[in-house]
């Protein structure tokens, strides 16, 4: 990267030199050389805009390019034979039909490049997406709401280039400019989230052009970019999980990742839990651990708001999460004051239900 910037000081220093001596125009050294400058910034912000623009839509501008200016020559052409009783008129109509149609057909090229397809050419044009496959992944509008991409990211367990669509980012701009206040700092701390992850020094983000206007609704778009690159989607969206999995598209669940992250429990072992409601049935209580993970306790239902023992029963893991469920024995298992000092364990029921 500092190489790269490096060659386009040069560039610009020599593109200001050349300006210097030739001086262009019979401009005087130092308006040429200014001049000099200024193009060379125009040249390499037009560089780093294209490096965001996809193949598709740079091979058709240049086609829509080629096909306006020779549009362009013909109009010129039947133009000289048909006035001829102006000599400024002539070269004016021809600069003007010239920018025009050059204009006109490398705005609808680009537009329309997202119909090509560069898989039947083969080649290196046709190997883009199986490179993109092996190192992109799309950023679903969910997961950068959601905020935990950015933490996993900055630990580099995921590699490759994080790619965030262009539909993506006006549906997140949608959310930020919503009159549900819940909603609207939902958007915009998935912006703070976007720029936080901008400024990752070892990551890189690239925000993709591609569209599918056929498509309406933004899961399905996600699902054809992802076939089209052969990529994967990074998401916390139950519902895209399963349809992409119908369409054969890998997924990165960050709720899966989290739920596989969480600690191991076997049955038999002892918990400390703090029993925070009843449960479903007459004897349950229910606690959670620092995670978020329920732990539902037989025999606990007279323990609510205190903090006791149990022993692991069972674990029960699902695609929303993971679940233990435990129980309680007042004369084995201990119960702890508000200081975690324990008390007797060998408690009677009427005992515990006194304290």
């Amino acid at each position: 990267m500092l190489d790269l910037i490096i060659f386009r000081i040069l560039f610009v220093i020599l593109l200001a030199l050349c300006a210097w001596f030739l001086r262009p125009f019979q401009l005087e050294p130092a308006f040429a050389s200014s001049m000099g400058i200024l193009i060379g910034a125009a040249i390499i912000l037009f560089e780093l805009r294209l490096k965001q623009i996809s193949l598709k839509r740079l091979i058709g501008a240049a086609i829509g390019s080629i096909l306006g200016i020779l549009g362009a020559y013909l109009v010129s052409m039947v133009l000289r034979q048909a006035i001829t009783d102006s000599t400024t008129t002539i070269p004016f109509l021809q600069i003007a039909t010239l920018l025009l149609m050059g204009y006109v057909g490398l705005v609808l090229g680009a537009t329309k490049g997202d119909l090509l397809n560069l898989s039947a050419l083969g080649g290196i044009v046709g190997g883009e997406n199986a490179q993109k496959g092996s190192s992109f992944k799309i950023l679903d509008t969910s997961v950068i709401i959601d905020g935990r991409i950015a933490d996993v990211l900055e630990t580099g367990f995921l590699d490759g280039v994080m790619v965030i669509p262009q539909f993506v980012l006006r549906e997140l701009q949608m959310v930020a400019d919503s009159s549900d206040s819940l909603k609207r700092n939902r958007g915009r701390r998935g912006l703070d989230v976007l720029q936080r992850i901008q400024k990752m020094p070892n990551l890189q983000i690239q925000i993709v052009e591609d569209d599918f206007p056929n498509v309406k609704e933004v899961d399905l778009k996600l699902i054809e970019l992802a076939k089209m690159y052969a990529c994967k989607i990074v998401t916390n969206d139950f519902n895209l999980n399963k349809v992409a999995q119908l369409h054969g598209v890998l997924v990165l669940n960050i709720n899966e990742l989290a739920n596989a992250m969480r600690p191991v429990v076997l049955p038999g072992e002892l918990m400390r839990v703090f029993i925070l409601k009843e449960g479903k049935e007459n004897t349950q209580g229910v606690a959670y651990l620092d995670d978020g993970t329920m732990v539902v306790v037989d025999n606990a239902r007279k323990m609510i708001s205190k903090t006791i023992d149990i022993a692991v029963t069972s674990v029960l893991q699902t695609t929303a999460g993971k679940m233990i469920f435990g129980r309680f024995d007042d004369r084995i298992h201990a119960v702890y004051d508000n200081k975690g000092n324990a008390r007797e364990a060998a408690l009677s029921h009427e005992a515990a239900a006194r304290a």
